[in-house]
């Protein structure tokens, strides 16, 4: 059995404009399309029921031997099609791989959840990201609180219920174990041993950074940030990198430029960086100064990428 929808890009206005050769449908295989997830993981949910609106269909691989979270997602194959490891994670029939809740539930998706005009589909995503950054915490948050003082009180029950014993001294574990009220990926993450900060054999520099950050997140940038970053900045412990995507044909609609830099980052930038073209940047020149003020501002001239500045990510 095969599946057929129509697919247009609601997000074309800020896309180049497609050739008269491009494919107007995308194909859906019963059989073959496979979303890969951990159980009861709710980013997942967002895609099935995005599926069960338009009418595909997602095989899921949650459970060994299709997929095992921990393992299968860290494997060479895996990580072929999915550098950053991460789920939920979408494979189509065609070999068309993407990754991230929304991206996915976008992709399997009709013009009509999406928007059938830029003003619609703008108060799509207008709630897709409320929901994301408004509704998503406080509510997972809620959820554990519940569930924990629920668990508390069914424990205090059965205590009352036994007669008192004495308690035999326990023997100290090398790693504790994970929060039961963690989900699976959390407690997988949880148990990996701590890593070891690869600056850790440096010298002190004297240039604090969690006072720069207090200063970006709290003061004017022009004004206070800025000025305060140039004074403190540590030439000898510190480095200035410019970078760009290799691939950037890869990147047809602006919510992919913005997954790739969202998960593009790891603690030891082991992860992908060889994707990138690295340049290192002279802290005294006009260039170096004039990069670091648009980027910290998000506003300027960017005449060294010759577009106009659309969005950015800070990792503080």
């Amino acid at each position: 059995m095969t599946l057929w929808r129509h697919f247009g890009d609601p997000l074309g206005f800020l896309s180049p404009k497609p050739s008269p050769d491009t494919p107007k449908t995308i194909r859906f295989s019963a059989q073959i399309t496979t979303l890969y997830t951990y159980p009861e993981n709710w980013r997942a949910f967002k895609a099935l029921i995005a599926a069960q609106y338009s009418g595909a269909r997602l095989r899921v691989a949650s459970a060994p031997p299709q997929f095992s979270f921990g393992h299968t997602n860290r494997s060479p194959q895996f990580l072929k099609k999915f550098p950053l490891g991460k789920v939920p994670a979408f494979e189509g029939d065609d070999g068309f791989c993407v990754f991230e809740s929304n991206a996915i539930a976008y992709y399997v998706s009709t013009e009509e959840l999406r928007g059938s005009t830029p003003e619609a589909a703008a108060a799509v995503l207008q709630w897709v990201n409320f929901a994301d950054s408004d509704v998503v915490p406080p509510a997972s948050t809620w959820e554990k609180d519940s569930g924990k003082k629920d668990k508390d009180k069914d424990k205090e029950k059965e205590k009352d219920k036994e007669p008192p014993r004495k308690e035999k001294p326990r023997k100290e574990e090398k790693r504790p174990e994970p929060d039961e009220d963690l989900d699976e990926c959390e407690q997988v993450l949880a148990a990996e041993p701590k890593a070891k900060d690869p600056f850790a054999h440096l010298p002190k520099s004297p240039f604090v950074l969690d006072e720069f950050k207090r200063k970006y997140s709290n003061e004017d940038t022009l004004t206070v940030a800025l000025p305060h970053f140039w004074e403190h900045f540590d030439r000898e412990g510190w480095s200035l990198w410019y970078c760009q995507y290799r691939y950037p044909e890869e990147l047809s609609q602006t919510f992919m430029s913005c997954n790739l830099i969202t998960g593009g980052l790891c603690p030891d930038w082991q992860v992908d960086y060889e994707s990138y073209s690295w340049r290192r940047l002279d802290p005294d020149s006009a260039e170096c100064r004039t990069l670091v003020t648009e980027y910290f501002l998000w506003e300027g001239d960017f005449s060294h990428v010759g577009k106009p500045f659309n969005q950015g990510k800070i990792f503080k």
